[in-house]
């Protein structure tokens, strides 16, 4: 029996504004997608790559079409629902870190797990290893205004990974960092990427950085074209 891919979008369909102001980002998508697979999603600024990757991780909804993720049927969860979904089995990374600035780097990347139920002692202990992994065994108590760009999206990406999701979202990862701290950031997350055998779907600018995923994906008039 053949396993069930981890995300399946048909047709999807996302307009926004009304009448003479309506504007269609998203025009028929489709896009299935393996456990363990990486895969970037590349275009022009505006495309509608941020949109597209809302919609798939449950974050916003589409006009029209299906997405199934994780066997579920998006469409069809309430958003209490779906927040259970993204809670056990979805990471993200953001471009702008989202870290919480009240709280020190094992303090931000120990919440998701206890968010999900783990007790105190476990998710600390897997929290502390995540960053030391990360290079960050001297950062643990630090909040995030004393760490610098690179820093920071290295707690971020402890973060993501600290609940060991199946499919991880990044968007523009390394879209505020220099070319060499990026390169840096983007090592670390391919080999936890691989660590953790997930999935991952990442939005970027960085041609360098989409060449290292296994699939590349094109989207150009409100349509995902795969790249050879």
């Amino acid at each position: 029996m053949e396993a069930e891919p981890i995300l399946e979008i048909d047709h999807l369909i996302k307009r926004v504004g009304q009448g003479d102001n309506e504007i269609t980002i998203l025009q028929g998508a489709g896009l299935v997608v393996e456990s363990e697979e990486t895969i970037a999603l590349v275009g022009e600024s505006g495309s509608g790559k941020s949109t597209l990757l809302g919609i798939i991780a449950g974050l916003d909804d589409a006009t029209s079409g299906e997405v199934k993720l994780l066997g579920q049927s998006l469409p069809q969860l309430d958003e209490e629902a779906r927040a259970k979904l993204r809670a056990r089995d979805v990471g993200f990374v953001f471009q702008s870190f989202m870290l919480i600035p009240t709280l020190n780097a094992l303090e931000n990347v120990q919440l998701p797990a206890l968010l999900r139920g783990e007790s105190e002692s476990v998710s600390r202990e897997n929290a502390e290893q995540l960053l030391i992994q990360l290079g960050l065994e001297k950062r643990l108590k630090h909040m995030p205004a004393q760490l610098s760009g690179g820093e920071q999206q290295r707690v971020a990406i402890a973060r993501a990974f600290s609940t060991r999701p199946k499919i991880l979202f990044a968007d523009e990862p390394t879209g505020n960092l220099d070319r060499r701290t990026g390169d840096k950031i983007a090592d670390l997350l391919f080999s936890l990427n691989r660590d953790y055998g997930t999935t991952l779907i990442l939005v970027t600018h960085d041609l360098t950085l989409a060449a290292r995923c296994q699939r590349r994906l094109k989207l150009s008039d409100g349509k995902l074209e795969e790249l050879a």
